[in-house]
């Protein structure tokens, strides 16, 4: 097995949640067991795939397996991939429970530290009696107990310590130190393509607990920034998150289908693995609110993981456990959705619309930094990630559009 991964350790701050020796034990095992789960057993489902399944299914049927359906009837069955879809989610239960007994140990005194804040930076605003869409709260989406918009106490942080800690453990470490592995991409990318962009007001919708929000006020100085999301908890971390690593954001607890804010008032609309979350219903009301809020000139981009119109029926398969064994029902579905067509409808000209590849910042990092590890930022620098792994072709997909 590569350990090279648990080199990258996650940079604390005064919310993250502090695990004892024990818990910290159990969490860099479930972060290793993942690794270890994609370098070792993966490699092998690929190998059942292409010479024992899909040929049976040829048989069967007189052509190979052209979709994600196909792929999963030929290998649903086979002992091996179901060992690994058994390994996967037993990794993802593991790892959120590991962070659970970490936060709850420690929740009062993690409640106490987010209520500190004398003189904030930015802001907080909640709504009393506000609902989250049903489609965030029906299941434990990633398997996350609770969900993003669950609450156990007055003034709950919960969500937000466990996700914020859980997420770099998901990850393997590859979202970086702080989590902000695709804000921090995403504004590469926009520093990239578009060097005379200057936003002076930003949106993140579906922030969480704003990992990838904060790129957005350290890099684009000046600009005021707002992060969006449904979870009450998640959203008190998010804003004392931010406190503490002393950036100025305004965070508001909103649907991003029904927003507050009024036409035209912001320059970038962003989300970062947002869309597949959503539902059918809402993503087209979503492309629509964004458009709205949009300054003519303004830009639109959504990170995700690519359609699966680029990939072969054995990419799409493995990506799409998610949606069968990960509760995430909208995982598969989003991916066939026309999202150029959705925003066309929305009011954007089809000729400003387009999806890139925004590579990963980790990666360009480890490949001219010397603050890491030598060996470390070589391993990133040469990774190849595969379906399955974390951001699969090392870049996150963006769907872009111009007002």
């Amino acid at each position: 097995m590569n350990d090279t991964v648990n080199i990258f350790q996650q940079h604390s701050h005064d919310l993250l949640p502090t695990a004892s020796k024990d818990e910290h034990a159990r969490q860099d095992f479930t972060k290793s067991f993942k690794q270890y789960i994609q370098e070792r057993i993966l490699p092998g489902v690929k190998q059942v795939y292409e010479n024992r399944s899909s040929r049976q299914f040829q048989a069967d049927y007189g052509h190979a397996p052209e979709n994600r359906h196909e792929a999963r009837k030929a290998i649903a069955g086979d002992s091996y991939f179901q060992s690994y879809l058994s390994l996967q989610r037993s990794s993802q239960e593991m790892m959120w429970r590991s962070v659970s007994d970490s936060v709850e140990r420690q929740l009062d005194g993690l409640i106490e530290k987010a209520q500190s804040i004398s003189t904030p930076l930015g802001s907080l605003t909640l709504k009393p009696g506000f609902k989250p869409p049903r489609y965030a709260t029906a299941i434990d989406i990633h398997c996350m107990p609770g969900g993003y918009a669950n609450t156990v106490c007055e003034n709950d942080i919960s969500a937000g310590a466990i996700y914020d800690r859980g997420v770099f453990l998901y990850a393997m470490g590859y979202m970086g130190p702080f989590n902000d592995d695709m804000g921090r991409s995403v504004c590469n990318y926009i520093k990239r393509k578009f060097p005379d962009f200057q936003p002076e007001t930003i949106v993140d919708l579906g922030c969480t607990v704003g990992h990838s929000t904060l790129p957005f006020a350290e890099i684009f100085t000046g600009a005021q920034v707002h992060g969006v999301d449904i979870g009450e908890g998640i959203l008190r971390y998010a804003h004392a998150r931010a406190e503490a690593m002393e950036h100025e954001v305004h965070f508001a607890q909103q649907d991003a289908s029904q927003l507050d804010y009024e036409d035209e008032s912001f320059d970038l609309v962003v989300s970062h693995i947002l869309l597949h979350e959503t539902s059918g219903k809402a993503m087209p009301k979503i492309f629509e609110e964004c458009f709205r809020i949009l300054k003519p000139g303004g830009l639109m981009i959504h990170a995700d993981l690519p359609p699966f119109e680029n990939m072969d029926a054995y990419q799409q398969l493995i990506l799409d456990n998610e949606t069968y064994y990960n509760n995430e029902p909208f995982w598969g579905a989003m991916r066939e959705l026309d999202q150029v067509e959705l925003a066309m409808k929305a009011g954007f000209n089809k000729e400003n619309i387009y999806f890139d590849t925004a590579p990963m910042a980790i990666m360009e990092f480890a490949q001219m930094s010397e603050d890491y590890d030598a060996q470390a930022s070589q391993n990133v620098a040469e990774r190849e990630f595969e379906a399955g792994e974390y951001a699969p072709g090392g870049g996150w997909e963006v769907l872009v559009a111009q007002k």
